[in-house]
């Protein structure tokens, strides 16, 4: 039996919860009030219908994965009878104790104001969530996606399929190279110096003779293409057959070429949706696919060999050049518009993305292998 994905993504959609909940987390202040107060408040004076709309959607997700987690585990030995029910009541109970921990602790922060609406429709939607679970469930659907990743990947597939999932996302918030994940060099080496600043240990940070230069199309083409190509090994680590690697690798350069797109949309408005795909960019694409071509019938350790190196390579070639002034201009539309606390999550899931794979794939590696190396 494998483990089920549902557990490790309802983590995630806790932080991102709690991300979205806090964020920025500053402004810390004690109003002398219990936290559990907002209960018992009258309607809010200022609302829209996007927020109320939010509030439900927001957790549709979480009650969905909490439900489906519940009963994929198989931890329904004291509830054989219904099981089901089960898991649709332990899910709105972990909504429910973490949508009235955020609102309490919302309390404190001077941006954000607690409301029982808010908690009322949190409360809702990871209701309505669990319930789509159990109706999926319940007509099979669930069953059938369970005989597909039995068909399509090994057992311990879990981890990658988690990385997989969260991949389209982090390309969401505009890289400065298309498809390049995990610049955060001149980043950390700013914040870094900012944290050290009136302290002795500044000086003990290197120094650069020379600023970083913007890459040449060549090294861009190179990114692009290790970009397309490390998703593409990734999922080669749990295929099972050639054919259904060819599949997937086609699949994953599409969709990295349509998140991009998308990102480009959002930051650049619709007609700029296809201004990032240079030729360099054009060709990235076409190579890191035909790389991916090149490892079809590559046995599995070996994919994860190659694909510890093109990471490798990525962030090393990547974090060699700077953020332009001009992307960072960019930017500004991202960080004042109403969706900024998920984007900025989305800003972290790309920097931190390849390095997770990195850790993950080298976990992996460590194991002796427990199936065949060689697809079938």
């Amino acid at each position: 039996m494998h483990k089920t994905s549902a557990w490790p993504l309802a983590g995630a959609y806790v932080v991102l919860i709690v991300y979205a909940s806090l964020y920025p987390f500053a402004g810390w202040r004690d109003q002398e009030i219990p936290p559990w107060d907002f209960l018992f408040a009258g309607w809010p004076k200022y609302w829209t219908g996007f927020d109320l709309a939010a509030n439900v959607v927001g957790y549709v997700p979480l009650g969905f994965l909490l439900a489906l987690s519940f009963m994929r585990r198989g931890n329904v030995r004291y509830f054989a009878n219904h099981p089901n029910l089960a898991g649709i009541a332990v899910a709105v109970a972990a909504g429910t104790v973490l949508s009235f921990c955020m609102e309490g602790v919302q309390n404190y922060l001077p941006s954000r104001v607690a409301s029982n609406v808010d908690f009322g429709l949190n409360v809702a939607g990871t209701l309505a969530g669990a319930v789509v679970a159990t109706a999926l469930e319940l007509a099979g659907a669930i069953d059938h996606w369970s005989r597909f990743r039995e068909r399509w990947f090994i057992p311990e597939a879990r981890g990658a399929l988690v990385l997989l999932a969260l991949w389209p996302f982090a390309l969401l918030f505009p890289a400065a190279v298309p498809l390049g994940l995990g610049q955060v060099l001149e980043r950390l080496e700013g914040s870094i110096a900012e944290w050290l600043q009136e302290t002795p240990f500044l000086e003990w940070m290197p120094m650069r003779e020379v600023e970083l230069q913007p890459l040449v199309p060549a090294a861009e083409l190179l990114c692009v293409a290790l970009g397309a190509f490390i998703p593409c090994l990734l999922g080669y680590t749990i295929l099972r057959s050639v054919g259904r690697r060819a599949v997937f690798a086609i699949v994953a350069v599409a969709l990295g070429t349509a998140i991009t797109a998308l990102s480009a949309a959002l930051s650049w408005g619709p007609n700029h949706a296809w201004a990032w795909m240079s030729l360099p960019v054009r060709l990235g694409l076409v190579f890191g696919l035909l790389l991916a071509m090149l490892m079809l019938a590559v046995p599995r350790r070996g994919c994860a060999a190659m694909l510890l190196l093109a990471l490798v390579v990525h962030l090393s070639v990547l974090n060699q050049a700077p953020a332009s002034a001009y992307f960072a201009d960019t930017l500004q539309a991202w960080e004042q518009g109403r969706f900024i606390r998920f984007n900025g999550l989305a800003q972290w899931l790309g920097w931190l993305w390849p390095y997770a794979v990195l850790v993950y794939v080298l976990l992996r590696v460590s194991r002796p292998e427990r199936t065949p190396t060689i697809p079938a």
